[in-house]
């Protein structure tokens, strides 16, 4: 058994493995462990504290807007070996917990995901923008599949003409 199936075994173990719904190994040192949305500020805490993974790389999103959800990865590292939490949550209610109070570096990554996708980082103590303009429309997430490059144009064009500063 290498250091990452032992590690994911002892996650299992640590959260109940009822709420690990899938693990998929990419060779050499990297893990993806998708896990019950209830679980995630458990399974963080477990793998910082339990299994000694002192730093999170980044939070990732992805649209997977056929199944009308996002994916949200915590990519967490021993700097050895990363392990890569998933969660899914629906796209008409794009909430998660904050991990800010478990791991505070992960400010600035869930106010990325907030920008791109607008997955709401609940607890989170500023989600201010941080890759988008301060006049970017609220409700206009670039990264979301079902937005295209002319509606941010037009959503821009119009901004602009309202006299909207910071575009």
């Amino acid at each position: 058994m290498t250091g990452l199936e032992e590690a994911v075994e002892k996650l299992k173990s640590g959260i109940g493995a009822e709420n690990v719904l899938e693990v998929k190994h990419q060779p050499p040192r990297n893990v993806f462990v998708l896990i019950k949305p209830e679980k995630l500020k458990e399974a963080i805490t477990y793998v910082m504290k339990e299994l000694g993974y002192q730093y999170i790389i980044t939070i990732s999103g992805v649209d997977l807007i056929k199944e009308n959800q996002f994916e949200v990865i915590y990519h967490l590292s021993d700097y050895s070996n990363t392990i890569s939490l998933k969660i899914r949550i629906p796209r008409d209610e794009p909430k998660v917990p904050t991990i800010t109070d478990i791991i505070p570096g992960a400010t600035l990554y869930e106010r990325e995901v907030h920008d791109m996708f607008g997955i709401v980082a609940e607890g989170h103590p500023n989600l201010a923008k941080l890759l988008l303009s301060d006049g970017w429309p609220e409700d206009l997430h670039p990264l979301r599949k079902d937005v295209t490059i002319q509606q941010i144009r037009e959503r821009l064009e119009e901004e602009r003409r309202k006299g909207v500063r910071g575009i």
